[in-house]
């Protein structure tokens, strides 16, 4: 029994060495892959970054002929100058009083520039006068209404007469002496043109001569809509018969003025 052991041994010893083998040699590498791994080893760091970054850059554009080179023409850019002086370069916008510059549209240089005929007129220009107005100047014939502006309240009547204005008893040279007054006053009755047919009475209280040269102005617009309804549209188109509802605003409470606060100092 033990020699067969034995023998037994004896022969199964090589089957097992063979498969070992086996196994050994799928698992140890070539010479090529030992060779392979040895070079990479022993490659410095540099130049494995300079290999791996040329692998990955994208691949270059084809070169350009010389004869395209020369056909194209670069231009250097100039840098900006700063002036002297600040702003020196700038085109001048300032125009004097009585120059027509602000009537030319613009063009550019190159653009001829034809002056306007004469005879044109700008469409949007109203008419200096109303020619549709028609208003009653019968004797007894009387047109109130009541402008305001702001705290100003004036009473208005129209009657037939030369032009003249009183009011609160004056003259309309005594009451507002002011031309810029004057001439917002006679705008409504200068419009429908009747500015020297027609006589103007009016009791003024409260606000200042400019807010009271508007509500007489707007009292007068309101009087002419009395005598002709179809002078509204014109009227309104100019603005006589808006209401301005524009005031000061009131003081608040803890506050100097309306807005305006006192300085916060906070040590």
């Amino acid at each position: 029994m033990a020699e067969n052991e034995g023998e037994q041994g004896q022969v199964n010893e090589p089957e097992e060495i063979a498969a070992e083998d086996a196994v050994g040699s799928q698992e140890t590498p070539t010479e090529r892959q030992q060779e392979r791994e040895q070079a990479i080893v022993d490659e410095p760091v540099a130049e494995s970054e300079q290999r791996i970054a040329e692998a990955s850059a994208p691949s270059a554009p084809p070169s350009r002929d010389a004869e395209d080179e020369e056909d194209v023409e670069y231009v250097e850019e100039k840098p900006r100058e700063k002036p002297a002086i600040p702003g020196m370069d700038l085109e001048v916008d300032i125009v004097r009083e009585g120059d027509e510059v602000f009537d030319r549209p613009r063009y550019s240089e190159d653009e001829d520039y034809e002056e306007p005929e004469e005879g044109a007129e700008a469409e949007e220009e109203l008419p200096q006068v109303i020619a549709e107005a028609s208003i009653d100047l019968a004797a007894g014939a009387r047109y109130r209404a009541t402008g305001k502006r702001k705290t100003a309240v004036a009473r208005v009547t129209l009657k037939p007469g030369t032009g003249e204005y009183v009011i609160n008893g004056k003259s309309l040279e005594v009451f507002f002496p002011r031309n810029t007054l004057q001439r917002t006053i006679r705008q409504p009755l200068e419009t429908v043109g009747y500015e020297t047919r027609m006589d103007v009475v009016a009791s003024m209280h409260g606000g200042g001569v400019s807010a009271q040269a508007d509500a007489l102005r707007h009292g007068i617009s309101r009087a002419l809509l009395e005598a002709d309804p179809n002078l509204r549209s014109e009227l309104k188109r100019r603005g006589f018969l808006t209401r301005d509802a524009r005031v000061k605003e009131r003081k608040k409470a803890g506050l100097k003025k309306a807005r305006k606060r006192p300085q916060f100092s906070k040590r």
